[in-house]
């Protein structure tokens, strides 16, 4: 299914302490993204491009709009669009008079052609003409761009854009589609999502985060309008499976690698994970898989080697597989500097003490926890601390702590080539399991947002292929999971006081029962963050909601 062109438009407005965007907080019920706050904007509709809307436009023509989104022809729909929906969202129409002077609360426009635009009685053009207005597009400036993933049952390719509100009209959310409206700070917002107290998806908040740099409207309008947003790529990139030349669609597992190994798209990187084979990644970066395949392992666990002339490095040999360490032992020639470890369960670090025992290399990590649950083999010979750095002749690694899907799970930011080895705090394909009492919902959050202070390119994950677009990776995961709490929270309320079986088939009545066992540890993880948030509280066998 193609992406449907679509247009949000970010308000902003001057405060007392800079400056505040507009937000509007989508209906309960809505197939998108329902309850979510977004910006005003939609789908462009055939209308939206009539030839006959240019004498009412100002600032752009196809030409010139279609250059500024890196379009062939139809960039101004994109932006008239963005007006219209602003105006149908939020009640705030960005426009001149005939005159060339910005609406007033009071001009006609306000009295009922809202209501008739949203209804269908009246198009962009027939507004136009019948208020005799100008639309001053070059006030809008192009911000982002995002193509939702395949998946979803809409698919929409979203260009984003910011303007300065207009002055002296009120916002008002149409009470149908969008049930709420404030007017945040973008650091505000940043934090009330960080808090779980609003949910924002992931385009959304790259923009939050982007406009949150800056102190002033000035500023942040000055900067959007010298912004070079991202392009996602949309064309099929052929790849190898089973000895033939396939085509993977934007979306697909190994489509970045494939784009990233491959640029010319001569077909010579590979679809699928063949465990066993060396994949280089990068100038001094590979990876082998080892062949331990399953439902919690995917296509295999990672090991990762960096190649540096004063010694190699490898990180999560995986389990005691004797093949699997023998191809490293053979790669390296024996000359390993040292020995990384993400984390101690039994699909990652085992295979460190024979391969410490074959090369003398020093292994780093941390200790597993004393639950007998982990492999209990693993003494590293050095304990770092969070933000500590291994520095080679030709590499530096630094070393992030990240608990939450266990407690001593590390992640390794190459800084070099900007790729984070994420072990399975971000794993492809799947959301990562948070089994307390060692693994924690509340760090796991946490450590998710320590990584976009970092700069990451590329996430190369304990499991699967290498993952682009780092930040959307992350604000997704986190969405992700706070989407989840906010279905807990519904579910204690209703049900609470409640024992876990009986939160579970209500919090997670959009998942097979078959998978309800596997889900109550994920809703225990829930509740714990909740209760170290203040907000729940266990009461022998029973949690009760208390904020």
């Amino acid at each position: 299914m193609q992406p449907r062109p679509a247009s949000t438009l970010a308000l902003l407005r001057e405060s007392n302490t800079g400056f505040e965007v507009l937000m509007l907080q989508r209906s309960h019920q809505a197939v998108f993204l329902p309850g979510f706050y977004v910006f005003p904007g939609g789908a462009v509709d055939e209308g939206d491009q009539h030839a006959d809307l240019l004498p009412h436009l100002h600032g752009h023509d196809d030409t010139s709009a279609s250059a500024m989104l890196n379009l062939d022809a139809g960039g101004l729909g994109y932006l008239t669009a963005a007006i219209r929906e602003c105006f149908e969202e939020a009640g705030l129409l960005l426009a001149q008079d005939h005159d060339g002077h910005p609406l007033s609360a009071q001009h006609p426009a306000f009295n009922d052609a809202r209501e008739r635009l949203t209804g269908g009685e009246l198009d962009l053009l027939a507004l136009c003409r019948e208020h005799r207005l100008r639309l001053p597009l070059d006030r809008l400036a192009y911000i982002d761009h995002w193509i939702t993933p395949p998946g979803p049952p809409r698919r929409f390719d979203t260009r984003f854009f910011v303007a300065e509100a207009p002055s002296g009209q009120i916002a008002r959310h149409d009470g149908e589609e969008t049930i709420d409206h404030c007017w945040l700070s973008p650091q505000a917002a940043l934090e009330e999502h960080r808090a779980g107290e609003r949910l924002f998806g992931a385009p959304t908040l790259t923009v939050l985060r982007r406009l949150a740099r800056y102190g002033t409207l000035t500023e942040a309008l000055g900067s959007a309008a010298r912004a070079k947003p991202q392009s996602f790529p949309t064309e099929t990139w052929p790849a190898r499976r089973n000895g033939e030349i396939v085509q993977l669609n934007p979306g697909q597992p190994a489509y970045q690698e494939a784009r990233k190994l491959d640029p010319h798209g001569w077909g010579t990187a590979n679809a699928e994970i063949e465990p066993g084979e060396w994949v280089q990644l990068a100038e001094r970066v590979w990876r082998l898989t080892v062949p331990n395949p399953s439902v919690m392992t995917g296509p295999g666990t990672n090991t990762y080697l960096i190649e540096d002339p004063a010694g190699h490095l490898v990180i999560d040999p995986g389990p005691e597989h004797d093949e699997h360490l023998q191809r490293i032992l053979d790669k390296t020639g024996g000359h390993l500097r040292y020995i990384l470890a993400t984390h101690t369960h039994g699909d990652h670090s085992p295979g460190i003490g024979p391969l410490r025992a074959a090369t003398g290399a020093m292994t780093i990590g941390l200790a597993p926890p004393e639950d007998g649950l982990q492999d209990m083999t693993f003494t590293p010979d050095h304990r770092p601390v969070n933000g500590e750095t291994i520095a080679l002749e030709q590499t530096q690694v630094k070393i992030l702590h990240t608990p939450g899907h266990a407690s001593n799970h590390l992640c390794f930011l190459h800084e070099g080539e900007h790729m984070l080895f994420s072990g399975d705090h971000i794993m492809q394909g799947s959301t990562v399991v948070i089994n307390p009492p060692d693994g924690d919902m509340k760090a796991y959050l946490d450590s998710l947002n320590c990584l976009l202070e970092e700069e990451i390119d590329w996430i190369a994950p304990g499991h699967g292929f290498l993952m682009g677009y780092p930040q959307m990776v992350v604000d997704y995961l986190v969405t992700h999971r706070l989407s989840r709490e906010r279905k807990v929270i519904a579910a204690l309320q209703k049900l609470g006081p409640a024992i876990l079986e009986n939160l579970v088939t209500e919090a997670y009545a959009d998942a097979d029962p078959s998978l309800h066992r596997i889900a109550a540890r994920s809703l225990l993880a829930h509740l714990l963050k909740l209760e170290k948030d203040g907000r729940a509280q266990r009461e022998e066998n029973h949690w009760v909601w208390i904020a």
